[in-house]
């Protein structure tokens, strides 16, 4: 309840500077639509059944590619992190391509995965590999060697040894990246139905740009920050839920 009542808050708090900057700067509802017009905006999509629509279509490719990134990256991180050897020879590598803004690689992600929800899927995947990656290499190196020597004396082997202890061990660490993950790969989402894509909520916001629709624009803006935020939620209960299987949280 205490969080409810914080983060409405803070929406209160941004609604109010936003009208102030409109009365202070004197701007035209042309130019910055006030948050009154942008809430109709955002009734007149609901009603319409438009938001919902694009919004079912972003959510698909955002779970497909953060689902597909984080199986990936949370297996080879488990395996990499377990074996420095591997890891001082794929090290150079992610740092070498994590710096690399994934909608880089659109040109070629259109040519190879053609238009569509493809290209958004695989920018996202991108988006949230690294950070799932790097914190589960870094958390199954920092495992407690106590764990470890306890799981050796049990005779505990492979494969059992690494999804009943090290990745139990490892998990607070990965969650990190998790979050991580959730922020960047829902950034890139946007910036790929930027390009190429004919609907979701990215191509929303272009399509109300280049029709000059500015509180349709804002109304999209404000709707995909909305959905950032409960999604970030919907992860952290998710934590939550795994930390209490594990015995971390009671």
């Amino acid at each position: 309840m205490k969080k409810l009542v914080n983060i409405l808050i803070a929406f209160t708090l941004v609604v109010i500077v936003w009208q102030l900057v409109i009365w202070i700067g004197d701007y035209e509802e042309a130019l910055l639509p006030s948050p009154l017009r942008v809430g109709e905006g955002i009734v007149s999509m609901t009603l319409d059944g438009t938001l919902f629509e694009h919004m079912v279509v972003s959510l698909y490719r955002f779970f497909t590619g953060y689902g597909l990134a984080v199986v990936v990256a949370i297996v080879l991180g488990l395996i990499l992190g377990r074996s420095p050897r591997l890891w001082g020879v794929a090290d150079p590598i992610v740092q070498v391509l994590r710096p690399v803004a994934p909608v880089a690689w659109t040109p070629f992600i259109v040519l190879w995965f053609g238009i569509g929800s493809m290209p958004a899927i695989v920018i996202i995947f991108i988006a949230a590999f690294f950070p799932v990656l790097l914190s589960t290499v870094s958390a199954v190196k920092k495992v407690d060697a106590t764990y470890l020597k306890l799981a050796e004396n049990l005779e505990v082997r492979q494969p059992a040894l690494m999804y009943k202890v090290i990745l139990p061990a490892a998990f607070p660490g990965i969650a990190n990246g998790l979050h991580l993950a959730v922020g960047t790969a829902w950034i890139f989402l946007v910036a790929g139905e930027m390009v190429g894509a004919q609907s979701g909520l990215g191509y929303l916001i272009i399509d109300a740009r280049n029709a000059l629709d500015l509180d349709l624009v804002l109304a999209g803006i404000v709707f995909i920050g909305v959905l950032g935020l409960a999604i970030d939620k919907l992860i952290g209960l998710f934590e939550t839920w795994v930390g209490k299987q594990w015995g971390f949280n009671r």
